[in-house]
C-alpha cells in the first residue's frame, strides 16, 4: 500500500525562460511546432493546442491518457496530443514541474528520437524554483510495500527503497539486441547523461507493416536506431545498451503522469506504454485511497 508522507515546503520549479522546437512526428509525419513556456507554481504540465479553435488545454495526468500503439497520448474532449512521452521525460527527469506546451499539432515532434535535444533547450532556458504553494503543497508519498502489474511475460513493479530508481530489462530475438538491462537512481544530473540521450529503436522487418496501420510515417534513419538482420542499419550506438536506456526513458515519461514519483524501485520487464501508463493508474489510485 501507499501512504501520504506530511507536506513538506518543496520548491516547485518551472523554466527561466520559454523555447521552442521544430520537428516531425513519429507517427503522423506531419510537422509541428512547439513552445514551452514558464508557468507559475501549482500549475502543472499542460498541452495547448494553439491550432485548434478555442486551444483547448490538455492536462498531462493520467485522467488523459487514450491507450495507442507504440507511443502515449493524451486526450481532452476534442483535442489530443500523441507521443509525448520523450518530452515529459525530459520535464520531469529535469525536476521540471510547472510549464505550459503549445503545440500546433497532434504529436510532439521526435527530434532525434531520444530526450537528448529537449534536456539541452531546458538547460538552456534555465530551470527556477519556486515558492511552493502553501494551501496546495505538493504530496508526496512513500511505498510500503510491492505492488505489481503483469501481462504473459511483461511486468511493471514497484518497491519500498531510500531513493527513487529505475530498472529496466528487454528481451530481443535478434541478436544485435539480445537480453540487456539499465539500472539508475534518479537525480536531474544522471537523467541527463544516462538516460536522456538513448534512441527510439525498431526493425526493419517491420517498416511497411507499422507504416500500413498509420504509424511510423516520420521515422527515418535520423531520428531511430533501425534493426535489421544483420545488425544496426545505423550504427554507432550511443550506449552499448542504448535499446533498454531508451525503454527505461519511456518508462520515465509514462510514470511522469502521475505528477511526482513516489519513493520507490521501479522496476520492468518487456513492458509497453500501455502496460506502464495501467500500471500508474493502479499506483496513484492507491495513492488516493490511502
Amino acid at each position: 500500500m501507499l501512504s501520504t508522507l506530511p507536506t513538506i515546503a518543496t520548491a516547485q520549479k518551472t523554466l527561466a525562460h520559454e523555447f521552442r522546437r521544430h520537428g516531425v512526428g513519429l507517427h503522423s509525419g506531419a510537422q509541428m511546432n512547439v513552445c514551452i513556456k514558464p508557468a507559475p507554481v501549482g500549475h502543472g504540465r499542460w498541452f495547448q493546442r494553439v491550432d485548434l479553435p478555442g486551444q483547448p488545454m490538455i492536462p498531462a495526468n493520467l485522467g488523459a491518457v487514450n491507450p495507442t500503439q507504440l507511443s502515449t497520448e493524451l486526450v481532452c474532449g476534442e483535442a489530443s496530443v500523441r507521443t509525448v512521452e520523450h518530452l515529459l521525460a525530459a520535464l520531469t527527469g529535469m525536476g521540471v514541474s510547472d510549464v505550459v506546451i503549445e503545440i500546433d499539432g497532434p504529436e510532439v515532434p521526435l527530434l532525434d528520437g531520444s530526450a537528448k535535444e529537449w534536456v539541452e533547450a531546458i538547460v538552456q532556458a534555465g530551470i527556477i524554483s519556486q515558492a511552493p504553494e502553501v494551501e496546495h503543497p505538493p504530496v508526496r508519498a512513500t511505498l510500503t510495500q510491492p505492488l505489481t502489474l503483469q501481462e504473459g511475460d511483461a511486468i511493471v513493479s514497484a518497491f519500498p527503497a531510500e531513493t527513487t530508481r529505475f530498472t529496466y530489462g528487454i528481451d530481443f530475438s535478434h541478436p544485435a539486441i539480445g537480453n540487456q538491462w539499465y539500472s539508475f537512481d534518479w537525480t536531474p544530473e544522471t537523467f541527463a547523461q544516462e538516460v536522456a540521450p538513448a534512441r527510439t529503436f525498431g526493425f526493419a522487418e517491420q517498416v511497411e507493416q507499422l507504416r500500413a496501420m498509420g504509424l511510423i510515417k516520420g521515422g527515418s534513419l535520423e531520428n531511430a536506431l533501425v534493426c535489421g538482420a544483420e545488425g544496426w542499419v545505423n550504427p554507432p550506438l550511443r550506449f552499448a545498451n542504448e535499446p533498454a536506456r531508451h525503454k527505461l526513458l519511456d518508462l520515465v515519461g509514462d510514470l511522469s503522469l502521475l505528477g511526482h514519483f513516489p519513493k520507490a524501485h521501479f522496476f520492468a520487464y518487456k513492458a509497453s506504454h500501455t502496460l506502464h501508463t495501467r500500471f500508474a493508474q493502479q499506483l496513484q489510485d492507491l495513492l488516493a485511497s490511502s
